[in-house]
This record gives C-alpha cells, structure tokens and sequence, in this order.
C-alpha cells in the first residue's frame, strides 16, 4: 500500500515538474522568438503590428481546428465548440480594444529594449492592479499590498537608473513597458465582466478577442504607415522568417493553455511563484545569450522587483485566506442563528 502511495506521490510530482518546464518554454520562448522578429538585424521590419496581428491570426485558427478535431474525436481531445457569433464579438469588443492595446505596447516594449531588461520594463503590472483595485473595484487596499508596490518602484526606478548608465536605455521602451503594465492590469480586471458572455470560456474569450482584435489591427496598421514597410521588406517571401512568425503565433496561443494547465495541476499562487521565478531564469539567460555585462546595482534592482512581486503575492494570499475564513464563520454564524429560530418556533 506504502508502494502505490509513493509511485502515485511520484508521478503526480512528475506531472507537475512536466507542465511547469512547459510553461517555462513556452514563456521564455516566445520572449525570444518576438524580440528576434522584433528587432534583430537579420529581419529589420518595422512593423510591429503586423507581427502582432499574424500572430491573432494564428491564434484564431488553432481554435477553429481545435474545436473542429474536438468535435470529430472528443476522446481525443477536449476543446469547447466555437462559432462565431457577431453578438458576441460586440460585447467583447470594449475587452478587444484594451487587448490590442495590451499586446501592441508589449511587443512595442520588447523592440525597443533588450529580454534582459524586459521584466523591469514590465514590472509594474503589480503596482497598477493595486491601483485600478482602488480605484476601478473601489475595494480597500492594504498597507502591506502599498509597501510591497513601494518596493517594487524602487526596483524598477533602479533598474532605469543602471539601463541608463550603460547606455542602452531606450526612453520609448520604458514608456512602452509602462503602458503594457498598466493594459494588462486593466485587461484582467475588465475580463472578469466579459467572461460570462462566453459562459465563463477563456478559449472562447480568446477565440473572439483575437478575431476583433485582427479586424482592429488592419486600419491601426495603415494609420502607422506599416503597409509600406511591409511591402518594401526583402524578406516577405522568406520561408524561415514565415516560420518564425508562425512559431511566434503558436506559442502565444499555448501560452494560454500552459498557464491554465499550470494552474490546475498546482495552485494560482504556485503559478505566481512559477512566474516570478521563470522571469528571473529568463533574464539570467538572456544576459548570457546577449553576452552582455550587468552591474551589481542592475542585479539587485531585479532582485528587488522579484522579491517585491513575490511578497504581494504571498500577501494577497494571506488576505484571501482570512477573507474566506471571515466569510465561512459569518455563514456559520447565520446558520446557528437559524437553527436556533427553528427550534423555538
């Protein structure tokens, strides 16, 4: 009995060990696909949004194929039944306009400053989820969940600072990063409402977003003048950059699957945690691919800004926890009360 425990104990620890290194891949991978799409001198396309929007696009049509395969062979595999429907793509639009935003000045992040500096560059998606918390859900924010925003700040206020000194900070990616910070905190509070008009389905959600979002990036792209920069670009017959590009697209589809996969087989908080140690992986890694030479102060504004995601994110556990307590004995407390009425009449 001891035996089977211990191999079922073995293999669930197995299993984990196997979504997290996916989700590691996945992540880190398609940082450095879109930053060699983005700004390599093998490449030289200026057009961002064109990289983003093919990437919607192949986003889109592995939803349709997958529900299509989930349809025919269900024991196979599982995905929900997706049509679209104009209602729907209404209703999500308000979330499409914030997920264009989102991804474009995530990428636009990436162009313009190097994987190593990227997760400062991204790091205050913390610090806005306190804020539009406050101010957008108008809940209460605690002095604990202040202090950790403090931290990371000042992190990410040393970091420029070291960026700077070294002379590869670039003013727009900073700005960039910021804003991506800011669309993503806004993106997840905002898809929150959204999700019931797909029933609760992220894939549907996805599905959706990412057809809106196709439709929203033509127009954006002839605002921003790519459509020339795309036709004069050398290499837009090229095989290996269309396989790239369709790499790109693909792990930023399964990015959405390994983080749920992630999650379900361990905890939102271990996903976190998962998180926050993959961004510290990456920036060692990029640091080596790169070659590049970081000061001590460069290291420990990333450091700061690590512990400091990692604190808010046990704090915000903690709160959760003795919220669902307080709530369990409030519920306990009117059950004892009924009962007692109960009894009398």
């Amino acid at each position: 009995m001891a035996i089977r425990v211990q191999e079922s104990l073995f293999s669930k620890y197995i299993r984990i060990l196997v979504v997290v290194s996916c989700y590691w891949f996945v992540s880190i991978s398609l940082v450095f696909v879109n930053k060699y799409l983005l700004s390599s001198d093998h490449f030289k396309i200026n057009a961002p949004l064109f990289v983003t929007c093919f990437q919607c696009i192949v986003t889109v049509v592995l939803c349709a194929v997958l529900s299509f395969l989930a349809s025919i062979v269900p024991s196979l595999i599982s995905f929900p039944s997706i049509k679209i429907n104009i209602s729907i793509l209404r209703q999500v639009l308000p979330l499409s306009l914030i997920f264009v935003a989102m991804i474009t000045f995530n990428n636009l992040c990436l162009k313009f400053v190097g994987v190593p500096f990227y997760y400062i560059g991204r790091s205050l998606t913390t610090v806005f989820n306190v804020i539009l918390t406050f101010t957008v859900l108008h809940q209460s924010v605690s002095f604990k969940s202040i202090m950790c925003c403090i931290f990371i700040i000042s992190g990410f206020a040393l970091g420029v600072n070291e960026e700077g000194t070294t002379g590869s900070l670039s003013i727009k990616g900073v700005l960039y990063g910021v804003s991506a910070s800011f669309f993503v905190s806004l993106y997840s509070i905002y898809m929150k409402k959204i999700l019931p008009v797909v029933d609760g389905s992220i894939w549907a959600l996805t599905f959706y977003n990412n057809i809106n979002a196709i439709v929203l990036f033509i127009p954006l792209m002839i605002i921003f003048g790519e459509m020339s920069s795309i036709f004069d670009f050398e290499l837009l017959t090229d095989s290996y950059f269309w396989t790239l590009m369709t790499i790109g697209g693909t792990f930023g589809f399964a990015i959405g699957y390994v983080t749920g996969l992630q999650i379900k087989v361990t905890s939102p908080l271990t996903h976190n945690i998962s998180g926050t140690a993959k961004a510290c992986a990456q920036t060692v890694v990029a640091v080596m691919w790169f070659n590049e030479e970081k000061s001590p102060l460069w290291w420990t504004s990333n450091s700061i800004v690590l512990l400091g995601s990692a604190a808010y994110t046990r704090v915000r556990q903690s709160e959760m926890i003795a919220e669902h307590q307080r709530l369990k004995q409030h519920k306990d407390i009117e059950s004892n009360v009924t009962e007692k009425l109960s009894v009398k009449d």
